[in-house]
């Protein structure tokens, strides 16, 4: 039997293992980005999409190349040394030692490339933050501590602050890899009564470390120092008299100390006395910490601050007052006195009947019980929450609390691929009542109710079909040969078709493949049921489809 060559068999195993990796790897993401890009482009925010996409390429590319440069410089740059040591590892007590200086020197470029793709993409998270940052608008106010415009904080600041926190890991990590490097060339080797550094090495990793020095420098200065105004060492948010007696100048110190640390470093390295200035200067950087940046601040807040506290931040509680106003506009206030001295007539009540008529009294909660116990009908319904709305009801405005009434899919009693993406594709209808009224036996009025839907008030549903909410986290597919269930009525079922115009086609082979990728279900690819005329509905939750469209914005709970 002929035999593979060697040549030939190493270059099939790299074929191998470039196809694993692509299988494992890129595959998913070119899946993740097509069925991105579809759902996009469906509900019209390409935009959206491209700039998240080049904004995120541009920052890997960007901060992942010059931590490539950086890793690798200093690598190659600790390998190279002044003096020329090779790295052997014994093989045993008769071989000769094995040389693997080449190995290591080979090793540097996959090594900086892996910590230059994991910093790469830690980068890409903040995508938003430089976004922020690149299109600031001023507020036209700034804060009284500093001068500044209030859109530092918002948009330039925290981009600011996780590029420093950055770069500070990068240099740590440069720093423990050169460390390392020289352990294992004998450039570092300890001693009884300390460390032996060669001169070279002790230049480099001096270096490195004293940049971590000024980077904690530049930190506190250009972050730390504006983020006193986040501070909670008062009784609000915001600067206190602590922290600007205190904190604010104990800062000031702990950033000449980083210098100063980062000098005695660099000196220790020129006099090849790395180890031991190093830990001077470590240790005084810390000490100083301690004191200035915890012991001080706290015996001011107790000594000085706690015993008159009301007197001490009278100041800053004002300027917080006047921020708080300016924030929600409600600094140019006209003021009146009211002297309480006035009659209520029945005249006032009746000329005010649209406000008190929509005082609410039904509280969300037992609401929101109230309308499971009695409307969700099927088990394989759920209100999930009740929220305020107002509209003209027979020619008056009123104040109503609704609930839709949506599909669980986790609830019904068949799970079967047809039944949770075919067949139960939606909810159907809503509760609605006023907010303030009650019948006899104790229970809200209900102006809308029951499936399908009936009013008897003016307010009509003419499409009842949810197919979008707040528990809808699975993907359907509409348009298919299955009817889709509409409401149960008595015994008999009602069904319907999608009759919207959302969701993806499904038409050709390769969207087909493409989904079943997605999803991870080979059902999609060779179900008989999905046509060329169907769609399908995915991130269907109404809050997810919201953050995905709208990243550039923070939605409440509810």
């Amino acid at each position: 039997m002929r035999r593979i060559p060697r040549r030939n068999r190493r270059s099939a195993a790299f074929v191998l293992f470039g196809v694993i990796l692509a299988v494992l790897f890129v595959l998913p993401g070119m899946v993740r980005f097509f069925v991105d890009l579809l759902w996009f482009q469906e509900i019209g925010f390409e935009r959206v999409f491209f700039t998240e996409l080049r904004t995120k390429f541009l920052m890997f590319a960007g901060v992942g190349a010059f931590a490539f440069a950086f890793v690798y410089l200093n690598l190659r740059l600790a390998q190279r040394g002044l003096v020329f040591r090779p790295v052997l590892i014994p093989s045993g007590s008769d071989a000769p030692p094995i040389d693997v200086t080449a190995t290591l020197q080979r090793l540097s470029f996959p090594v900086a490339l892996a910590i230059s793709g994991l910093v790469g993409l830690g980068a890409m998270s903040g995508w938003m933050l430089l976004l922020q940052a690149l299109n600031a608008v001023r507020f036209g106010a700034a804060d009284p501590v500093f001068g500044r415009d209030i859109s530092f904080y918002v948009f330039t600041l925290p981009p600011i602050a996780a590029g420093i926190g950055l770069l500070f890991a990068l240099t740590l990590i440069t720093l423990l890899l050169v460390v390392a490097l020289y352990w294992v060339r004998r450039d570092i080797i300890p001693l009884p009564r300390g460390v032996r550094v060669e001169p070279s090495a002790g230049m480099h990793l001096g270096t490195l470390a004293a940049l971590l020095f000024v980077l904690t420098a530049v930190g506190i200065w250009v972050v730390r120092l504006p983020e006193l105004l986040y501070s909670t060492t008062g009784p609000l948010v915001g600067a206190s008299y602590t922290d600007l007696y205190a904190s604010l100048p104990a800062l000031h110190v702990r950033a000449v100390a980083a210098l100063l640390a980062a000098g005695i470093v660099m000196l220790g390295a020129t006099r090849r006395r790395l180890a031991s200035h190093l830990g001077v200067a470590v240790a005084g950087y810390v000490g100083i910490s301690l004191l200035a940046g915890g012991v001080y601040p706290a015996a001011i807040q107790r000594l000085i601050v706690g015993p008159t506290e009301l007197t001490r931040e009278t100041p800053y509680l004002t300027r917080h007052i006047a921020a708080t106003r300016q924030a929600w506009g409600l600094d140019d206030v006209e003021t009146r006195d009211l002297s309480g001295e006035s009659v209520l007539t029945v005249a006032d009540i009746q000329a005010n009947a649209a406000t008190i008529d929509n005082v609410r009294l039904w509280d969300r909660a037992p609401l929101l019980q109230t309308f499971g116990q009695l409307q969700e009908i099927r088990t394989y319904y759920d209100f999930v929450s009740v929220d305020d709305g107002r509209y003209w009801i027979d020619g008056k405005y009123r104040q109503v609390l609704l609930s839709p009434r949506e599909l669980n899919p986790a609830s019904l009693p068949t799970r079967t691929f047809i039944n949770e993406h075919l067949t139960f594709t939606h909810g159907m209808g809503l509760t609605l009542g006023p907010v303030n009224q009650v019948t006899e036996e104790g229970l809200p009025v209900l102006f809308i109710k029951d499936l399908p839907p009936v009013s008897s008030v003016s307010l009509r549903v003419t499409r009842p079909q949810i197919y979008f909410g707040e528990l809808t986290n699975s993907h359907v597919f509409t348009g298919t040969r299955q009817r889709e269930f509409d409401y149960p009525s008595g015994e008999a079922n009602i069904f319907t078709r999608y009759a919207g115009t959302g969701g993806v086609p499904m038409g050709s082979l390769p969207r087909r493949a493409l989904m079943a990728a997605h999803f991870g279900s080979l059902k999609i690819l060779l179900s008989q049921d999905i046509t060329s005329e169907t769609r399908v509905l995915y991130r269907r939750n109404v809050m997810e489809r919201a953050q995905r469209a709208l990243p550039f914005l923070r939605f409440d709970a509810d």
